[in-house]
């Protein structure tokens, strides 16, 4: 049996590739699988949950921002999620680390820390680059925003990404097997947990989760 099963989640294969040979060196006899969208990790958790770590990139097809990181810690809570990504501003890190993330690895590291950050999560640590400091002004929208995606579901939080995608109720519920009539509870009630009107404004929120959209400093 493998003493570790990480998955590797971006879009590139050659840095794919150079992140999961460089895990592999530095633990003998882990599992490393590679996965390229956030589509193909979700069927490969559907598949096998039994995964020590996951290491996600923020910047994919089908993800905006923490979308992704989102989804993972609603559905899969108690799987650790370390983000590693070439936006690695403050205020990004911060909501990283504010949705659940067990660390952030900026993609400019060097091998040998980013053998040593998923070393340390995988102790049950959290892991941030040195000299980065947290204690700051707290962005209270986003902490409010965090607070109410955090009341949704599972299966509403899909469909809310999905919203975001710019699906039909119709599209959604193909994708999803499910009857139109579910996925128009599942909005009736993302909008209430929201806060909001309307489909739209739904929408909007979810865009507040694109790094795109954030001031790139906080407090």
């Amino acid at each position: 049996m493998p003493s570790h099963r990480i998955v590797i989640v971006d879009d590139h294969p050659l840095f794919r590739g150079a992140l999961s040979q460089a895990i592999n060196a530095a633990f003998q006899g882990a599992e490393i699988v590679e996965c390229g969208s956030l589509d193909e990790l979700v069927t490969k958790l559907e598949t096998d949950a039994d995964t020590d770590l996951v290491l996600l990139d923020l910047s994919m097809p089908g993800v905006r921002g923490l979308s992704g990181l989102l989804y993972l810690r609603t559905q899969h809570p108690g799987v650790p999620v370390v983000v590693v990504s070439a936006t690695d501003d403050i205020g990004t890190i911060r909501r990283c680390i504010d949705f659940g993330a067990s660390g952030f690895v900026p993609k400019s590291e060097p091998v040998d820390r980013i053998r040593a950050a998923v070393r340390a999560v995988l102790d049950g640590e959290i892991w941030m680059p040195p000299g980065i400091d947290l204690s700051g002004t707290a962005d209270h929208e986003t902490s409010d925003l965090i607070a109410r995606l955090s009341t949704l579901t599972p299966q509403q939080v899909r469909v809310l990404l999905m919203l975001g995608e710019g699906l039909l109720n119709k599209q959604i519920a193909f994708k999803l097997g499910v009857s139109e009539a579910t996925i128009k509870a599942h909005v009736s009630a993302i909008l209430q947990k929201l806060a909001v009107d309307s489909r739209t404004q739904a929408v909007i929120a979810i865009g507040k989760l694109d790094p795109a959209n954030w001031q790139k400093s906080i407090g």
